[in-house]
């Protein structure tokens, strides 16, 4: 991989991070340190040029945005929730697939609350507001960061807006999925200005991980 330029990969911590690795090194890019132990927050890769950063997930799209990094591994639900001003979405890694929903109590339904407001515990306030509004709903939001279950049983909120995988830790907690509000899996997303400037270095990466991609799930 001839790399001209200087380019950063944001990636995104946790289970992003474990799938986007063994795709990255499928194309002959991968961390010179084992970043499960390392305290560097820069990694240089296997391939001059190109470094890597490990982010949370939130964070991955407003460096990639602001230039700080020229390319990203973000959640759809990232993307979602933060616009895509100064990005540009590059290709769909199918990696990571979950559903972003709304949830609440088990039983309950969702559809009486077009008679009142509702509570609504997220941290996908913008997505969360665009959903219910599209609904004709007026949506008290709540903003929290973890444990959006806990939300409706301790009468915080109605329900939430969250990223549900396999359902179990709803149904653990006496609640279930209600409404889909997108299919997610994780993007490449890359600087629009970086795209102009360093052209042919993003080119390279953008056109190695799509033909990795098909190859996989043609595979």
């Amino acid at each position: 991989m001839n790399i001209q330029h200087d380019i950063t990969i944001a990636l995104t911590k946790g289970r992003i991070l474990k799938e986007a690795l063994p795709l990255l090194a499928s194309v002959g890019i991968e961390p010179q340190e084992d970043l499960d132990t390392s305290r560097k927050l820069i990694v240089k890769s296997t391939v001059p040029g190109v470094s890597l950063v490990i982010l949370r997930g939130s964070d991955v799209a407003t460096y990639v945005r602001h230039g700080a990094a020229d390319l990203g591994v973000a959640g759809k639900d990232m993307l979602l929730e933060a616009g895509g001003a100064g990005i540009y979405e590059a290709l769909d890694l199918k990696i990571a697939p979950c559903r972003l929903m709304t949830a609440g109590p088990e039983g309950l339904g969702g559809d009486d609350a077009s008679t009142r407001r509702v509570r609504v515990a997220t941290k996908f306030v913008n997505v969360a507001r665009a959903h219910y509004a599209k609904k004709g709903l007026h949506a008290d939001l709540i903003k929290l960061y973890g444990s959006m279950e806990l939300a409706p049983l301790m009468g915080l909120a109605d329900e939430i807006v969250d990223i549900v995988d396999t359902g179990k830790t709803l149904a653990e907690n006496g609640m279930a999925p209600r409404e889909l509000i997108a299919d997610i899996s994780s993007r490449l997303i890359v600087n629009k200005a970086s795209m102009r400037t360093r052209h042919r270095s993003v080119r390279i990466i953008v056109d190695a991980l799509a033909d990795a991609v098909t190859s996989k799930t043609s595979a």
